[in-house]
């Protein structure tokens, strides 16, 4: 069943969505195949920006093309009011790259870029797309954080949404508590070299078949471990098929 968002009153974050950002549309087609969405009409002044449209519940993932690659990934908080909460991220750390009426860019202080924009009324999780080989859900943002600047960068997301820090299956993970309904689950992963980055991560109840299914799309396999596959979309652009619950979230 679709969730509905669930915020208390210390969480600032009432909505979030993932961006799929490259230097061409070349992904485009692939993202819409593999989450089995609609594409929105194309926005922006050189058409740069689209939402891919659930078959139920409220958008939460966009393409943007931008003017320089590789191909990457943001993310953006939605909130009720901007400019007050870039106030108080910049207070935590954050730096203001660009800011314009209901939407602010920033910079975290181990280098991730993100946006704080004007909570629209979203408050309904997506469901998983069914396939013939089960069911699969983008439902995950991971954070990729270097080793060095870990915990202050760990700290500094908790703050930024409210959310508290808790453990995860493996020592170099931990997860950030979601409210119920929220689309998208914050990873944050311990990495060994210097660039901090973000990627998507789809659940799959049964991932050698979603693999297959992403790979006949145009994915290229990476390399596979116990209870993820890294991949490649067209665009250059590194994600992870995971064995977690698309319903539930738990590793299964």
């Amino acid at each position: 069943m679709a969730g509905t968002v669930s915020a208390g009153s210390d969480t600032f974050v009432r909505w979030t969505t993932g961006f799929l950002d490259a230097p061409s549309r070349a992904a485009e087609e692939f993202w819409r195949d593999v989450t089995g969405s609609g594409l929105s009409s194309r926005r922006g002044a050189g058409g740069e920006f689209a939402t891919l449209l659930p078959a139920g519940g409220d958008a939460y993932l966009r393409v943007q093309v931008v003017g320089d690659g590789p191909a990457r990934a943001h993310l953006d908080l939605h909130v009720e009011r901007v400019a007050a909460q870039a106030r108080r991220v910049v207070g935590l750390g954050a730096v203001v790259v660009h800011e314009e009426g209901g939407l602010a860019v920033l910079r975290s202080p181990a280098g991730l870029l993100f946006c704080l924009v004007s909570w629209q009324g979203e408050v309904v999780r997506p469901v998983p797309a069914a396939w013939p080989g089960g069911r699969s859900l983008v439902d995950q943002w991971c954070l990729d954080i270097p080793g060095a600047v870990f915990e202050a960068e760990a700290d500094f997301w908790a703050a930024v949404t409210g959310w508290p820090r808790r453990p995860a299956s493996r020592p170099e993970f931990e997860i950030l508590v979601r409210p119920d309904g929220m689309p998208l689950r914050l990873l944050l992963q311990r990495i060994g070299g210097p660039v901090s980055g973000m990627h998507p991560d789809v659940a799959a109840d049964d991932r050698d078949a979603e693999v297959r299914r992403h790979v006949e799309l145009g994915a290229a396999v990476v390399r596979t471990e116990a209870a993820w596959t890294t991949l490649r979309d067209p665009a250059g652009r590194s994600y992870c098929v995971t064995d977690r619950d698309p319903v539930t979230g738990r590793l299964g």
